[in-house]
This record gives C-alpha cells, structure tokens and sequence, in this order.
C-alpha cells in the first residue's frame, strides 16, 4: 500500500488535515503524519519507508531524499519551493512539486494590508495618504502578481507590470499596462509588489540602480523571498532617499540596522505570513494530496519543478 508522509513542523489546520486524510484514504493510500517535530533526525527517521511526502516550509534536504528509498514523491504545500533540495530528488528520480496559486489571493492581501498600515502612518493618528491614483508596478505577474494587480484596480490605482515570461496581450487583456523592462516598471511607479522567486538569475537582483529610479514616496513591498534584496543597496537606499519606505515578509539581515536607523520607514511582519491564513492552509494542503493521488494513479507531474 502505498505510504504518504504529512511532515509538518508547523501543522496544517484541523480541517486541512481532515481533508487531506479523506483524499488519501479515499484513493487506497495510508495516511502517516508527523506534527510539531523538533529536530531534523525526528524526519528522517519518518521517512524510512514512505512513498510520498507533503510538507510545508520543512527542510527536504538531500540527507532526508537518501533516507527514503522508497520515495517518489514530495510535494511542497506553497508556491516557493527553496526549502526542496530539488538536485537530490532528481538524482533520485524523486519528483518535486509545488501547489501553485493555492495562496495567491492570501499573500496579494498581505501586501495590501502592508501598504495600508504603511500609508495610514500605522494607525497612529497621524495624517496618512490614500493609494488611490498612485502607481503600482507589479514585478512578476504570476499568480499572486495577477491577484495583486486586481486588488489595485479596486483601489484606484495605476497598475503597470513586468514579466518576460508572460504575454503583453495578457496584461492589456487584464486592463494593466505591461512595460518592456524592470528598469521602466520602476521608473514609472511608486509603490512595487515584489513576486519574483529566488534564482541565481534574481539573488541580490534589487539593487540600488533599480529602486534609485523610482518616483518620490518610493515604497518596496516584499511578500516574495529576502534573497531577491540586495541589502547593501537597501541600506544605501534608506540613507540617500529619505521618502523611501520598506514593507516586508520575510526580515532582512540588515533588520537591526533599519531598527536603529531607519525607524518608521519600514515594516516587517514577526515571520512569513503570506500564506497565513485558514483558507491558503485548507487550499494548498488539499492541493498537495490531489497532486500525489494523480502522480500515483495516473503519472500526472502537472507541476513537477524539478527535473
């Protein structure tokens, strides 16, 4: 019979988990799980003998691929992926997939509420500013960036948007105006919503020549992944534009330094709350366990990440 692992240092919901039981059940597998683990020895002794694993943000490193012979899949609950060692799973024919869009909706929110506390001077009483009729640049417009750019116009705003990988046509279809570059996306525009994945290509890909060209009350919005910052050029940024604001998910290295020079200017959420939320845990987890059924069954690797 064939063994699926729930590895989760941080559990899913309840109700997640009742719904991933029923789908695995449902197709004739056996349902193990393994909750609130301490230590990475706690998961590859779990993995000994199980087919297919679903996880969250847990280290599947090459260490936990080589303890599980039997291992033929792993799916990463979430759109990021970084937390798979994706050339072991190959090196043992081992797939690896993502549940994209699962959370799109709950990390295009954050953003949102991130620019809103920033703009309304955090509640604190003081005069804010409204979004309506600034200029948001989507950077990636995948499917969290195309959530991002729906909320926009909701709110009034001009909605530009840079992605090699998607079509111009696309963007016009949406109603947003697509731009040929990142260099453009943000010389026209005052806020811009990060969503590119960390690559070698992206690492350290924002620097300082990029959010230089930004219009005055330039404001960062990060919900994608620390890696893509340059954080010399972040810092640099802070000191020589005092309209500069940075809004952020994931905490930076250089966060006592911001603490301790750059105070009000910007935001950083305790830890990655871009897929916290009830719905983007049911979804996602869900997704994972209809993902293993249709490899398992039908040999389906829709969304296989490596190769």
């Amino acid at each position: 019979m064939t063994k699926v692992l729930v590895a989760t240092e941080k559990p899913f919901a309840p109700v997640a988990v009742a719904g991933i039981e029923k789908i695995i059940l449902e197709a004739g597998f056996q349902l193990v799980k393994l909750e609130n683990y301490t230590s990475p020895a706690e998961l590859i002794n779990a993995v000994k003998d199980i087919d297919a694993m679903i996880v969250r943000s847990d280290i599947v490193s090459r260490e936990v691929v080589n303890a599980a012979p039997n291992l033929k899949i792993v799916v990463r609950a979430g759109a990021g992926y970084d937390n798979l060692d994706l050339q072991a799973c190959t090196d043992k024919s081992v797939v690896a997939m993502n549940t994209p869009g699962q959370n799109s909706n709950a990390v295009a929110e954050l953003a949102f509420e991130l620019m809103l506390y920033q703009a309304r001077k955090g509640f604190s009483g003081k005069s804010g500013s409204e979004l309506r009729e600034k200029s948001i640049g989507i950077h990636a417009y995948g499917n969290v960036g195309q959530y991002v750019a729906k909320i926009a116009k909701g709110f009034g705003m001009k909605v530009y948007a840079f992605d090699p990988y998607i079509s111009s046509q696309r963007m016009i279809d949406d109603g947003i105006t697509p731009v040929s570059s990142a260099e453009e996306l943000y010389g026209k525009c005052q806020y811009i919503s990060l969503h590119i994945p960390a690559t070698a290509e992206t690492k350290k890909s924002i620097n300082f020549d990029l959010l230089n060209r930004m219009q005055k009350g330039a404001t960062l919005v990060n919900t994608a992944r620390k890696e893509v910052i340059d954080e010399v050029s972040l810092l640099k940024m802070f000191a020589e534009r005092k309209d500069f604001s940075y809004l952020s998910d994931i905490e930076p290295e250089c966060k006592e330094q911001l603490a301790t020079d750059f105070a009000g200017r910007y935001l950083l959420t305790v830890k990655k709350m871009g897929a916290q939320t009830e719905e983007a845990n049911i979804n996602a987890g869900l997704a994972a366990a209809r993902q293993i059924v249709g490899f398992i069954k039908n040999g389906d690797k829709t969304y296989q990440v490596n190769k």
